[in-house]
């Protein structure tokens, strides 16, 4: 083992590690914890390397420490948060929900945010100034109006100036009703769309210029409806899913910039996005006035009048932490190399796995007895 160490192998492995561990150490945020992971996993492909000298020879020991500092640098790559410095951040959809959690969140880890509100006056944004700290700035933001988009542009490009603007978290969106797809109006779809869809696209082509300054972060919250089929999210889902593809291609077109774009697909969290029993009126009454009548009589009475029962079981099978979400979120606005797609939640990846990986025969019963059971049957 002396002789190896003392061989140019040996002073090989050690000066890569040496130059990785230092680089890495750098970068890490000052914590103990974490530095104390970059230094084990800094020293792993060395140690292997060696170690598998004897057995392997000089080459095999040289493509186990390849293949293993390999891994490590993708590890600790991932990992590796930026620091937060002056880092400024606009969120949409902040009045409830992972919106107004994300604000706060950012807010107190030194971010400059930039909260869109559906209304400036209303509780959430009322809330945020009052919790916040002076960096938080609030904006009047409907996603769905052009006008308004821009006008919070120039507010943004006002205040950050030549630094830009390092992330857009498009956040803001909508559940409707649930219903089977027959069942629901187009008025339904096209809101779903116009919200979840294009509202998002609006900002995101608005803000890119920004983002092309800073080499920032696109981060899109679709959901776990928008990557696998579920029963009674067709209006939903199809917008969600339109968003994750948008995603994608942006994470394609974009790298050329050096701007990094990510979608979160939550699971179930408790977030409000549902509405109001005043909403659920609204759109229930809708439905109800434009269904054909061989349709009402083909569902039924009992199960469209059940409808409304399963809106109001839906937040007893969400989560009430949002941290997972915020962690999510996090990560790919400050990680060194952020991941493409982020299933925060109990049963999110789960479920994607089973989608992508199982007959669909199989998917589709096990959802078919998932939903039965959150249904109440």
């Amino acid at each position: 083992m002396d002789a190896v160490a003392g061989s140019p192998l040996g002073w090989l492995c050690a000066g890569v590690t040496v130059l990785f561990g230092v680089t890495l150490l750098c970068t890490a945020k000052r914590n103990l914890m974490e530095k104390a992971n970059v230094l084990v996993w800094s020293l792993l492909p060395a140690s292997l390397g060696l170690l598998c000298v004897a057995p392997l020879g000089a080459g095999g020991g040289l493509g186990v420490f390849c293949a293993t500092y390999l891994l490590s640098s993708l590890y600790l790559g991932g990992r590796v948060l930026l620091p937060v410095g002056d880092k400024a951040v606009l969120i949409t959809g902040s009045d409830t929900g992972i919106g107004h959690a994300l604000a706060k969140y950012l807010d107190k880890l030194g971010f400059v945010v930039f909260a869109g509100v559906l209304n400036v006056n209303g509780p959430g944004a009322e809330e945020l100034k009052q919790t916040c700290s002076q960096r938080l700035s609030l904006l009047q933001l409907d996603i769905t109006s052009a006008t308004q988009v821009k006008e919070a542009y120039v507010k943004v490009s006002e205040k950050v100036k030549n630094t830009g603007l390092w992330g857009v978290v498009n956040n803001a969106g909508i559940l409707g009703f649930p219903a089977d797809g027959e069942l629901l109006p187009l008025s339904m779809y096209r809101q779903c769309m116009e919200v979840n869809f294009f509202g998002a696209v609006t900002v995101s082509k608005t803000f890119l210029p920004l983002l092309r300054k800073s080499q920032g972060r696109l981060v899109n919250m679709s959901s776990m409806a928008g990557g696998i089929p579920l029963p009674r999210y067709a209006a939903y889902g199809a917008s969600k899913a339109a968003l994750s593809m948008f995603s994608g291609v942006m994470r394609q077109e974009l790298s050329k910039w050096g701007i990094k774009v990510a979608a979160i697909h939550p699971s179930g969290f408790r977030t409000g996005i549902q509405g109001t029993s005043d909403l659920w009126d609204k759109h229930e009454k809708e439905l109800m006035e434009k269904l054909p009548a061989d349709t009402r009589q083909a569902y039924g009475e009992d199960y469209l009048l059940g409808l409304r029962s399963y809106l109001l079981r839906i937040p007893t099978y969400c989560d009430a932490d949002l941290s997972p979400v915020l962690a999510a979120v996090l990560h790919a606005l400050l990680a060194k190399r952020p991941r493409a797609l982020y299933t925060p939640g109990k049963g999110a990846c789960v479920l994607l796995c089973i989608f992508c990986y199982f007959p669909l025969w199989f998917y589709d019963f096990f959802i078919s007895k998932l939903m039965n059971l959150s249904q109440g049957r």
